[in-house]
């Protein structure tokens, strides 16, 4: 897959609680940056998306992917499985080979 294409997988399995299938995603040293902490590795980040999230039902709507050389963003909404609005979000991918290296997240 290229980086568009891993892009949408890490939402889609997000969404659909496909946590085994979204760590094959990430590579071992995987970082994600959000507003509120750091998650560092591989592990910690699928337990955190599939044990420890403040609001588990959710979906993804991805509006634009940005694609520049290895790099993607991500511009989005973030909404409950209800319909109901949580944020608007950003996301920049960076990548190790064919796995997810770094997604740092910007929030409105």
């Amino acid at each position: 897959m290229d980086g568009p294409d891993l892009a949408r997988a890490y939402y889609r399995r997000i969404d659909e609680g496909a946590y085994d299938g979204l760590g094959d995603l990430l590579a071992d040293g995987f970082r994600h940056v959000r507003p509120d902490r750091t998650i560092e590795g591989r592990g910690a980040f699928v337990r955190f998306m599939r044990d420890e999230r403040p609001v588990p039902d959710t979906t993804h709507r991805v509006g634009t992917l940005y694609v520049d050389d290895d790099r993607v963003a991500v511009e989005g909404r973030l909404v409950r499985t209800d319909g109901g609005e949580l944020f608007g979000f950003v996301d920049t991918f960076r990548f190790d080979a064919d796995r997810i290296a770094t997604v740092r997240t910007y929030t409105d």
